[in-house]
């Protein structure tokens, strides 16, 4: 009877080292099926990616350029404005600002200088560059376009240039007309008061002066 139940002990023992190699192989297969899964999703959203970004229009620049002066008046500060814009979905890279349309021999610049650089301009933003001139000479001038250049990519070679809008013509004042017409004259006046000042003096120190007497004449009559 033992020799019995060792024998059926001993046939058993296989089977179970067989059902446990089938629970290691199924664990395996599913461990494999998951990592295949993992890595054809990694794949999807890599394509997905690449695709997306192939999608996105490149960097378009666009450059406002304006005088915020009223009026331009020989030797006072002139003030020009830049705004650069990027309307499109990419960065733009190595964005140089450049104005050539104001030589120094006719103007002279108090602040800003007129190139400016930008290693990086982002998609959908917006740039505002400020630069002060002094008229050196008067008459008419003609303000043409600046322009911006820009790379589409970071180590791009191609350059994209763009011009920004013009000013135009415009005159630049004397500053002597200018304040002749539109300084408030207080030098002006002052002479004029000093200039009239004894003809409206003069009579009202005798008119004074006889007022008082008949004041003192009506006082002495009514003692």
């Amino acid at each position: 009877m033992l020799l019995h139940r060792i024998n059926v002990g001993a046939f058993d023992l296989p089977r179970q080292m067989h059902q446990s190699c089938r629970k290691v192989a199924s664990l395996v297969l599913i461990y494999t099926s998951l990592k295949m899964k993992l890595l054809l999703i990694l794949s999807i959203i890599v394509v997905l990616g690449s695709t997306y970004a192939d999608e996105l229009s490149p960097p378009r620049l666009l450059l406002h350029k304006r005088l915020l002066n009223k009026y331009l008046v020989e030797g006072r500060d002139v003030v020009v404005d830049y705004n650069i814009y990027n309307i499109g979905e990419s960065a733009a890279y190595r964005v140089q600002l450049r104005d050539a349309s104001f030589p120094s021999s006719d103007f002279e610049t108090v602040v800003g200088f007129l190139n400016m650089k930008l290693d990086r301009m982002g998609p959908n933003s917006n740039v505002s560059h400020t630069v002060i001139l002094r008229p050196k000479k008067t008459g008419l001038f003609n303000f043409t376009a600046a322009e911006v250049a820009y790379h589409l990519s970071e180590d791009g070679q191609d350059v994209q240039v763009c011009y920004s809008t013009e000013p135009g013509e415009a005159v630049i004042i004397p500053a002597k007309d200018f304040d002749r017409k539109f300084s408030p004259h207080t030098t002006d006046w002052a002479a004029f008061a000093v200039m009239t000042l004894p003809s409206l003096g003069i009579p009202f120190l005798l008119w004074y002066r006889s007022k008082s007497k008949y004041e003192s004449i009506v006082k002495q009559k009514k003692h």
